[in-house]
């Protein structure tokens, strides 16, 4: 059995496999409708969402499967009852668990004592699915993911953790360009620079994007991650040079710009960016449910076959 917790310890093989299979998901969904036929996978949350809830409700339905949606007003984990105890039932009655938690290490527990794959659908270090949409999506419209150059500019998180490391494994070049001190996790970047070696790609992160060059791809996120109670106007000033705007697409050259959203326009990124025809933004959060298929079926499969 293999839970996806970090795609830092997938290979490169098994990542390509997911995102060709996300693809022909994508392109014939028919040939998969029965594929979770009489299998149900339970969707938690501690966090809200849009995107991740509403991918997995529907992607697994195409699938013939049936979605559990368990939210935080059933008792957070570990507190109503233990998260050993939680992991341990559920799986006696799903055949997955997906969790969008606030900390990595509930997952860590969950996936200990989980007899059927445990999947992270976000948590305060890493956001997997996210960056195998993203790099799905890059995929559509770059044929060698080796030649490309991401650049996230913004404020290091989750987000940025998971695109470096993902990024590394698949020899890509990749870029994370935020304000000092708001950059990466330093021991995120010390694993993405081992994988990259491995690969042959490259990560490296600034904080001035005059220090990057080649760009194909533009990333944002919201400047205040999701839990974080401090106001968007406060920390304005610190990021508003970087913002995705047209003036920095014509500046760099970049011919896709990315966003996971939810997006605060105007700040991080412009509508005029936003809404056009270098924005992704729309295809991103569909392959979101592509590639979360892909994901299920085949740690499912996995692990029952």
């Amino acid at each position: 059995m293999q839970h996806l917790l970090s795609l830092k310890d997938y290979s490169k093989q098994q990542i390509e496999d997911i995102l060709a299979l996300a693809k022909d998901l994508k392109a014939n969904p028919a040939k998969y409708a029965d594929e979770l036929k009489g299998k149900s996978v339970v969707t938690l949350f501690e966090k809200p969402s849009l995107r991740t809830r509403v991918t997995l409700d529907i992607g697994i339905n195409r699938l013939g499967g049936h979605a559990v949606y368990l939210d935080s007003q059933n008792g957070a984990m570990g507190s109503r009852e233990t998260v050993k105890d939680f992991a341990a039932n559920l799986s006696r009655w799903c055949q997955a668990i997906v969790a969008r938690v606030y900390d990595h290490q509930t997952l860590v527990e969950m996936a200990k004592y989980s007899k059927v794959p445990v999947i992270n659908s976000l948590c305060n270090l890493y956001h997997p699915c996210q960056a195998l949409a993203d790099y799905m999506t890059i995929a559509e419209h770059h044929e060698d993911l080796s030649k490309v150059h991401l650049v996230y500019v913004g404020d290091g998180n989750n987000v940025t953790n998971s695109l470096l490391l993902t990024g590394a494994i698949l020899g890509a070049t990749v870029s994370s360009v935020c304000p000092r001190g708001r950059n990466v996790d330093a021991q995120v970047l010390k694993e993405a620079e081992a994988l990259a070696a491995i690969s042959g790609g490259k990560v490296q992160v600034a904080d001035s994007l005059d220090d990057i060059t080649d760009i194909d791809v533009l990333y944002t996120d919201t400047w205040v991650s999701m839990g974080d109670e401090t106001p968007l106007e406060q920390v304005a000033e610190v990021f508003m040079p970087y913002q995705i705007n047209q003036a920095l697409l014509d500046k760099t050259g970049a011919t896709q710009v990315l966003h996971c959203q939810p997006a605060h326009r105007e700040l991080e990124i412009t509508s005029e960016v936003m809404d056009g025809p270098s924005s992704f933004i729309l295809d991103q959060a569909e392959n979101r449910m592509h590639v979360q298929n892909a994901v299920l079926l085949t740690l499912i499969n996995r692990d029952t076959h």
